[in-house]
């Protein structure tokens, strides 16, 4: 059974790829969804899937890629919305 969850990342996460690193994330999890800047400083992302794939999503957050400093992961579980075929970045 599909699950939503949205995550806001806070801490240095804008200009260091947690984008571009997070859809690769995603998409090797077969996870559907996107993840977008906030103009706060901050990253959001919404992904849907299996619990566990996206448990593991969140996992890496906490992380971030290389030059990231994940000071906070704020987590929601949402309602699914089966509306996207894959995970993209927005702007």
């Amino acid at each position: 059974m599909a699950k939503r969850v949205q995550a806001t990342i806070i801490g240095r996460v804008q200009g260091v790829f947690f984008r571009v690193t997070t859809q690769k994330q995603a998409t090797t999890l077969g996870l559907k969804g996107f993840v977008r800047n906030l103009t706060d400083g901050s990253v959001s992302l919404e992904a849907e899937g299996e619990e566990e794939l996206l448990n593991q999503l969140l996992r890496w957050c906490h992380e971030g890629p290389s030059g990231a400093r994940v000071d906070e992961v704020k987590v929601n579980w949402i309602t699914p919305l089966n509306q996207e075929s894959e995970f993209s970045i927005k702007t």
